[in-house]
């Protein structure tokens, strides 16, 4: 990829949930990852194509939440079926399955199931941001 590819190439990044959506994007870089939003699983599409529409989106990373032995349980099957549909609704766009085990325990600091530890506000978006930072600095285009 040339330098100026890389330079217009924003990344997006989703923690696929039940209930609720964390959605994150890195800059026009692509260097540094930060939360946008948290989505229903009705407004995941609209908020999707908005990104690959208006952001120019064109790499999505979705974190599997794989078992502790690394293997594709309940919740990441039900993720990877999400996933088959979006792979569908969106062609273009480069989907990366990405490992997110403890992802939102590193972001609340317990074995909280996707809250703050105080307030209970829900912190799936924060989550999104931190995969995708992971992601960025593995790929080996970011300093870690």
């Amino acid at each position: 990829m040339q330098a100026s590819e890389r330079a217009s190439r924003k990344v997006a990044a989703l923690d696929l949930g039940e209930v609720r959506t964390g959605v994150a994007v890195s800059d026009v870089g692509g260097s540094v990852a930060r939360p946008l939003a948290i989505v229903s699983p009705e407004r995941l599409i609209g908020c999707l194509r908005d990104l690959v529409e208006d952001e120019g989106v064109k790499e999505v990373v979705v974190g599997v939440p794989k078992t502790l032995s690394g293997e594709v349980g309940f919740q990441a099957k039900r993720v990877l079926r999400v996933l088959d549909l979006l792979r569908g609704e969106f062609p273009g766009v480069r989907f990366v399955e990405w490992d997110e085990r403890f992802t939102t325990k590193l972001v609340t600091g317990s074995g909280s199931k996707g809250h703050r530890k105080k307030n209970r506000e829900p912190v799936d978006d924060l989550a999104a941001a931190r995969m995708l930072q992971e992601y960025l600095y593995a790929r080996g285009e970011v300093g870690g």
